[in-house]
């Protein structure tokens, strides 16, 4: 068992959670089960420390909500701890008919749908039962619009895992987050937690936390896409100007980076957000 905060440490304190499936868990002798495990640590002790968690993602079975929504449920609060925001294309998506039962969340939290421009809307306007193809390039900025509206609606995030390649967006998402977390006129604690791999072993190395030096090199890997590159590049720039306090020490920094215990990560996590609160 992880040591938890006490009650209503991170009482008024939102953690963004970036998380997304990485490709290097097989390298790493890893399971998606332990990547799911951490997220229901971190689930457990920021909720039991009295804060709020906020997700952006998609209400799918194969996604990491139902997961999310079970475990806040299970704390019983009844002031819906767990928002989930859904950008343009992930609730555009889905007949309207089943998009009403998946947006029900009851006690564990609500969810929200945005516009193209990160602003909540109604679901059901201007639209039909049947689901809307969305074009690539609107669905690239809605990703980018949902970012920023978690960013604004939150007080620190953390990143695990996340892909190089065959991303949606103009950068990888948990890339673009880690950006706009850093955002030099408004920036955020960020919580990279890279024992999974994934684009957060990057995002690492960039900020010049560790140089992950435990991740065993690919040789089957692809080159980096250009786009990969030229983010990590703005990444490095920004950190230099902002790299804002996240309540850890450099060497509790690098244990987070390294991490690969769903118990360590969350503690850590939570540890940071405390200290900050306090």
């Amino acid at each position: 068992m992880t040591t938890s905060l006490p009650p209503d440490t991170l009482k008024g304190r939102t953690l963004a959670l970036s998380v997304s499936q990485s490709p290097d868990l097989a390298r790493l002798g890893l399971s998606e089960e332990q990547l799911r495990l951490t997220l229901g640590e971190i689930t457990r002790l920021v909720l039991g420390a009295g804060g709020h968690l906020a997700y952006g993602g998609h209400l799918g079975p194969g996604g990491y909500t139902p997961a999310l929504t079970a475990e806040a449920a299970r704390h019983g609060r009844g002031d819906q701890p767990l928002l989930v925001c859904l950008a343009w294309p992930e609730h555009r998506g889905v007949p309207l008919s089943e998009l009403r039962a998946r947006l029900v969340l009851g006690r564990a939290g609500r969810a929200v749908c945005l516009d193209p421009a990160g602003r909540e809307t109604d679901p059901a306007a201007g639209r039909g039962e049947p689901a809307e193809p969305v074009d690539p390039g609107l669905a690239r900025t809605s990703l980018t619009a949902m970012r920023r509206y978690m960013r604004d609606h939150t007080d620190g995030r953390l990143l695990v895992g996340g892909r190089r390649a065959g991303f949606q967006g103009e950068l990888p998402g948990l890339l673009e987050e880690a950006l706009l977390s850093l955002d030099p006129g408004d920036p955020r604690p960020l919580y990279p937690a890279a024992g999974f791999g994934g684009v957060t072993v990057d995002i690492v190395r960039a900020l010049g936390i560790d140089d992950c030096a435990w991740l065993p090199a690919d040789p089957d890997a692809a080159p980096d896409d250009p786009r990969l590159l030229s983010g990590l590049e703005r990444l490095r720039a920004r950190a230099a100007a902002s790299w804002p306090p996240n309540g850890l020490t450099q060497e509790e920094n690098r244990r987070l980076a390294a991490s690969r215990s769903p118990g360590e990560v969350a503690e850590l996590v939570t540890l940071g957000l405390g200290r900050l609160a306090s």
